[in-house]
């Protein structure tokens, strides 16, 4: 992994003599604090899309890595729309970006059988009444992992940015640069294939 997203000492502007005056330094710090802020909320949601489109957990730490070092490069003209989704948005163009230029679709699907996804399944969760009940999700929470990930990947990102992240339509299409019919569509029929999965598991 790459050091921190803030660890970049060119970021913020320098005094006219090209030294580093203190003013320089509490600017940079004061941005890269209100950068933390605003973004950190965020990391979980970030790093699951990461996660499920990559399909490998250092390719999505180092996908996160460069989303976030990104976003702090360009925080100063960020203006919208809400952070999560533009996180989201750069994150996809990131992995993507990485899968066309290593020639790939798809790459080695063994993650989901990590416990650390279970956080990320929220959305999928009901109530919990009893150890039974818990043990029971905890075992759904598997297998949705499982029938997410065999899912194609225009599918498997909608049914992510829907169910896991929790997005409008509206913000869907906008990471995923689709008109909100095709979000709806690409969701219906994710959501009709991950039935049909989950009916045949």
């Amino acid at each position: 992994m790459r050091s921190g997203v803030g660890g970049n000492g060119n970021i913020g502007a320098a005094s006219a003599g090209g030294e580093v005056t203190a003013a320089d330094v509490h600017a940079r710090e004061d941005r890269a604090r209100s950068f933390h802020d605003a973004a950190s909320p965020y990391l979980n949601d970030v790093y699951a899309l990461a996660w499920y489109l990559m399909r490998d957990r250092d390719d999505a730490e180092d996908a996160v890595q460069e989303c976030y070092f990104r976003a702090l490069r360009y925080f100063d003209s960020y203006r919208g729309p809400t952070m999560k989704p533009w996180l989201l948005a750069i994150v996809r163009n990131v992995c993507i970006s990485e899968l066309t230029r290593r020639g790939k679709q798809e790459v080695p699907t063994d993650y989901w059988e990590d416990e650390a996804m279970t956080d990320q399944m929220g959305a999928w969760q009901g109530p919990q009444a009893s150890a039974e009940s818990v043990l029971l999700q905890q075992q759904e929470n598997a297998t949705i992992r499982r029938l997410i990930a065999t899912l194609p990947p225009v599918f498997r990102e909608v049914i992510v940015l829907r169910e896991i992240n929790e997005l409008s339509y509206r913000e869907i299409a906008k990471v995923a640069r689709v008109p909100v019919g095709t979000v709806m569509s690409r969701l219906a029929r994710a959501r009709a294939l991950l039935r049909f999965a989950w009916n045949n598991a």
